[in-house]
């Protein structure tokens, strides 16, 4: 018996964990080996397991696989046995509200996150909640309600003795801390030039100096003294809708920024304010009303209301501020290396390079191998030279050429890429890089796919698979 209990335990401590969104600290690259290359509904499966609605990607620790779905007014947390996909516990909470969503988010879209031993969980339709391995209640925290024109995604991060939420809306903006014991709020920080935000925040160590938390939001990158809180340095340059996920390495970030309408920036920026107020504010209202600003060489693309933050008609100062930046915001790759005890504006100071080609809009970028990897939508994989920023190679993957929401995630030298239709790509990296396989799961996918070894975790829209190189059932 003593033999046998000392076997799971080295079983167990040898799993390697996978602990947030896109594993440790968003990076989506995990030291594994053995990772199956051909898989599908009937190849190589180990267990499937049907969870309800939801795009939240699992994430492992120890024995256990968390995720969230959603059923009616249940908010449901999964615990999975990580080795038979068996449901170990669920919990759930009622939905007290139902925010506006886009048509491809969900109620339960924020990955978990675990400090090895507890659970934190974000529903924007409550707020945050924290289990025990064993499914009890450890605390709940309600936030919102949220105002977003696509709805809530950001996924909590643990950093210490702290678990930090990005909550980016249209109004009120706010990076937040509470204690992971307790859930009690440490600090919080206003984001105030940030809307549309769906960024997770990264981790991040400077050369000198303590532990930071960067967030990627409208036209910048911001950076966060994890233990007060307070902005410590941005860099501008982004876009003006943010979904990706920084990456930090070796004290330097990639981040990417795409938004529609900023593909070729416009030559002739919008003027201030109380320019345009003189020259269209016809009913002398001190506001701007669509049939004002229609006619116009003002006219807005798309959405009112993606313009009308506060969705009362018409936009004030504020909001036209947002507006004309975001008219001439531009969709870029870029790499940046703050400087020692960095702070303020530091973008002269600090960005190594920028690549305006096939910017993602929701995949997060992925560094492996000191390549830089993005995945447009079309299946446009481009490899990027990390130190330079060179475009490296780009090509569409065969028959695959959809909507990308999944990151790609890396490991046994192997890239793994996952549409929306459910065609999930295995790459072989290299400055002439092949696509291996395309497998063809055969739902939609909008999970990130985690790594172990010999395993791979994907969530469709109807199940989370197991896929390994093992006999299959």
């Amino acid at each position: 018996m003593k033999g046998r209990l000392l076997i799971l335990f080295a079983t167990t401590v040898c799993l390697a964990d996978w602990r947030g969104f896109r594993g440790d600290n968003g990076a989506g690259v995990a030291s594994v080996t053995g990772l199956p290359v051909e898989f599908g509904p009937k190849k190589s499966v180990l267990w499937r397991t049907p969870v309800e609605r939801g795009t939240s990607s699992p994430i492992l620790v120890g024995n256990r696989i968390y995720l969230t779905g959603s059923k009616a007014d249940d908010l449901v947390t999964y615990a999975l046995d990580r080795a038979t996909g068996k449901v170990v516990w669920q919990q759930s909470v009622k939905r007290p509200r139902a925010e506006a969503l886009h048509k491809l988010n969900a109620p339960a879209s924020a990955t978990p996150a675990t400090d090895g031993q507890n659970v934190y969980v974000f529903f924007g339709d409550f707020g945050l909640i924290s289990y025990s391995a064993e499914g009890k209640e450890r605390w709940r925290l309600p936030l919102g309600p949220f105002s977003n024109l696509h709805g809530m995604a950001a996924s909590p991060v643990a950093a210490g003795d702290r678990v930090i939420l990005a909550c980016d809306q249209d109004t009120e903006s706010f990076l937040l801390a509470v204690n992971k014991e307790t859930g009690k709020e440490i600090w919080r920080t206003k984001r105030e030039a940030v809307v549309h935000g769906f960024a997770t925040p990264t981790l991040f160590w400077p050369e000198n100096g303590p532990e930071q938390i960067v967030v990627p939001g409208s036209y910048m990158l911001a950076s966060y003294s994890v233990a007060k809180g307070e902005e410590l340095w941005t860099v501008r340059g982004l876009s003006w809708q943010i979904k990706t996920t920084a990456i930090a390495d070796n004290g330097v970030l990639y981040a990417t920024g795409w938004a529609p309408g900023a593909d070729a920036g416009e030559s002739q920026p919008l003027p201030p304010y109380d320019q345009v107020l003189a020259e269209i504010d016809a009913n002398n209202d001190g506001k701007v009303a669509p049939e004002e600003i229609n006619p116009t060489r003002f006219k807005h693309g798309g959405s009112w209301r993606a313009i009308d933050l506060n969705n009362d008609g018409v936009l004030d100062s504020r909001e036209w501020t947002f507006y004309r930046a975001r008219r001439s915001a531009r969709n870029v790759t870029l790499a940046v290396r703050p400087p020692a005890n960095a702070r303020g504006d530091i973008t002269d100071a600090a960005v190594l390079w920028r690549n305006e080609r096939f910017v993602p809009q929701v995949s997060s970028p992925l560094l492996y191998a000191g390549v830089l990897w993005t995945i447009k939508d079309g299946g446009i994989l481009t490899s990027i030279d990390a130190t330079t920023g060179k475009t490296l190679k780009t090509a569409r993957i065969p028959n695959a050429m959809d909507a990308y929401y999944s990151s790609p995630v890396a490991g046994d030298g192997k890239l793994y890429v996952a549409s929306e239709a459910g065609k999930l790509s295995v790459i072989k990296p290299g400055q002439d890089w092949e696509v291996l396989t395309v497998n063809d799961l055969e739902e939609n996918i909008y999970a990130t796919p985690a790594l172990e070894n010999g395993r791979l975790y994907v969530r469709t829209a109807a199940a989370l698979y197991c896929f390994g190189a093992g006999d299959s059932k």
